[in-house]
């Protein structure tokens, strides 16, 4: 069992769930173990990146990334499936805090006023 940390971000988008998708989240993360995170699984994936191995497991709509330092897991992110700073991440193209901040919102307003043009 895993103690589970979370950054900034993480915590802040946590925080906008309901207290029974919280634990149910936090439950996921913390009963991970070492074993999970070397197999192949269809929910958790993983890559290098700067040198750190992050992982990515998928939780309900969300894609939470984060890092396993000794007994504890680290979520740096915790992003919205098909968005915009997912697909960033995901492909490792560089990510700023700006952009993470920004997530899908104006992405999303852009793409909609193309479509109504």
């Amino acid at each position: 069992m895993f103690e589970v940390t979370f950054s900034d971000q993480s915590i802040a988008v946590i925080n906008k769930l309901d207290l029974l998708d919280q634990l149910e989240i936090i439950d996921k993360m913390s009963n991970l173990s070492d074993e999970d995170l070397l197999e192949d699984n269809i929910h958790l994936g993983k890559f290098l990146r700067e040198g750190k191995t992050y992982y990515r497991l998928r939780i309900f709509d969300f894609r939470v990334y984060f890092e396993k330092m000794k007994n504890q897991i680290h979520a740096h992110y915790f992003l919205h499936k098909n968005t915009w700073s997912d697909f960033v991440f995901r492909c490792k193209l560089p990510v700023t805090d700006e952009l993470l901040i920004e997530q899908d919102q104006t992405f999303w307003k852009y793409l909609e006023n193309l479509r109504n043009k």
